[in-house]
């Protein structure tokens, strides 16, 4: 047994990824038609765009509270119901049980770390109890990767030394949330970014997808 973990993005590590750039495209939109000036939140991410553009609304005199929450809430909204309609058209990898019961049978325990909501993590894979032990999703934190807070509280909840643990993600920002914790990082390339991208942003290796952890850590 050992007492590493490994923790998992999960759109496009163990999931096809979302349409992440129409989202972002929608939800830009609602901060428009709120009367949010693009360069408030030209360079964000998409829970981001709603957390500065509802700062800026409520830092206007001209606008009151209540209209700065009901936009907010209207686009968190919009997010989760796009999650949602994704997530009924969505299943797993193949073999990501499989593998995932291979890698907690050599002692290491897992998790999952999500900027996707509970629901539809819950929904596309539905017996998740089974081959994880802890999942942080959207909803279930305050600070969302990029910020390594996120990992943080996922390392915490299985009770391992980050340094002595795993980042799985096709994501830039999983590689640099790894990293900042001094995690080994492992880019797959099943999702939004290739070898390069990955390598830059902290990858300390990049394997075709998740399949190739089972040969890399035995």
């Amino acid at each position: 047994m050992n007492d590493s973990g490994i923790l998992f993005d999960f759109d496009g590590t163990l999931v096809p990824n979302l349409d992440l750039a129409d989202m972002r495209r929608q939800i830009a939109a609602m901060a428009s038609a709120a009367g949010v000036p693009d360069a408030v939140h030209e360079d964000l991410y998409i829970v981001e765009i709603i957390e500065a553009s509802r700062e800026w609304l409520m830092a206007q005199k001209s606008v009151d509270a209540f209209f700065a929450d009901r936009y907010a809430a209207a686009s968190h909204q919009r997010i989760h119901d796009i999650e949602m309609e994704a997530a009924g058209k969505t299943r797993l990898f193949d073999q990501v049980r499989q593998v995932l019961a291979q890698l907690r049978y050599s002692g290491y325990k897992l998790g999952i770390v999500t900027r996707n909501c509970r629901d539809a993590v819950t929904m596309m894979f539905p017996d998740m109890d089974q081959y994880i032990d802890c999942l942080h999703a959207r909803d279930d934190v305050e600070h969302l990767k990029p910020d390594p807070r996120h990992l943080k509280s996922n390392l915490d909840a299985l009770q391992v030394d980050p340094s002595a643990s795993i980042m799985v993600g096709d994501g830039a920002l999983d590689m640099r949330a790894g990293r900042e914790l001094n995690m080994r990082c492992v880019g797959v390339l099943t999702g939004s970014n290739d070898a390069d991208a990955l390598g830059a942003a902290g990858a300390d290796e990049v394997l075709t997808d998740y399949r190739g952890l089972v040969k890399l850590l035995n």
